[in-house]
C-alpha cells in the first residue's frame, strides 16, 4: 500500500496557502496625508494561483464601495503593500505595467507615459523585495503620485490624478489582478 502522508501534507500546505482568512498585515486605520486623514477603506491579499503575493490597503478620504466612487474622489489617496514573498523587482514592474494596459485604454497610456516608464523604472530598479519589506503609492493632488520602497521616497513624485486613477485600475478596473482583492479593497468581502 502506498504511503498517502506526504500527499496530504502537500494538499493541506496548498490549501492553507489558499486561504483567505490567513494572518493580516496590521496596516493601521488611519493614515495621514497632505494634511487629510484617510480611512483604511480595505485590505486584502494578492493572490498568484495559490500562492500569497504580497497584502495591500487602500487609504481614502472617506470609505467608498464602488470603482466609480474610488476613481472621482477628490483628495489624496494611499495604497501600501507588504511583500509575503520573495518579489523580483523586474517582475513586479512588469506586472504593474500589465495591469495598467489591461485596465487602461492604449491612448490614455500613451499619454502618461513618462510616469508609467518612471513607475517601472522604481520596480525594476529594485532587485528584489524580500518577505516584509514594504511599497507604498501616495497620490497628493497638485504634488503627484510618490512611490516608496521601505518607506523611502524613489525620486520626485509624478503624474497628475488620471495617472494615480490608472494605477488604481490595476487593483480595480475591469481586469484586476485579483477579483477577490478588488472586492477587499472596496470593502466587500466578507
Amino acid at each position: 500500500m502506498v504511503n498517502q502522508q506526504p500527499f496530504r501534507r502537500a494538499v493541506l500546505a496548498l490549501v492553507l496557502a489558499a486561504t483567505p482568512w490567513m494572518a493580516w498585515a496590521a496596516f493601521p486605520s488611519t493614515a495621514r496625508l497632505a494634511d487629510t486623514d484617510l480611512v483604511l477603506n480595505g485590505q486584502g491579499v494578492r493572490y498568484r494561483v495559490v500562492f500569497k503575493v504580497y497584502e495591500m490597503a487602500l487609504y481614502t478620504a472617506k470609505p467608498v464601495s464602488t470603482v466609480e466612487q474610488l476613481l472621482a474622489l477628490p483628495g489624496p489617496k494611499r495604497l501600501s503593500f507588504v511583500a509575503l514573498r520573495e518579489l523580483p523587482g523586474t517582475d513586479l514592474g512588469l506586472a504593474f505595467l500589465k495591469g495598467l494596459s489591461s485596465n487602461t485604454p492604449k491612448d490614455q497610456v500613451q499619454k502618461h507615459v513618462v510616469s508609467t516608464n518612471r513607475l517601472i523604472e522604481i520596480f525594476s530598479g529594485k532587485p528584489k523585495l524580500m518577505p516584509g519589506d514594504t511599497f507604498a503609492m501616495e497620490f497628493v493632488p497638485g504634488k503627484g503620485t510618490q512611490f516608496f520602497i521601505q518607506d523611502q521616497p524613489q525620486g520626485a513624485p509624478v503624474g497628475d490624478a488620471e495617472f494615480f486613477n490608472m494605477v488604481l485600475r490595476i487593483w480595480v478596473g475591469p481586469s484586476p489582478a485579483d477579483n477577490q482583492l478588488r472586492d477587499h479593497l472596496l470593502g466587500k468581502a466578507d
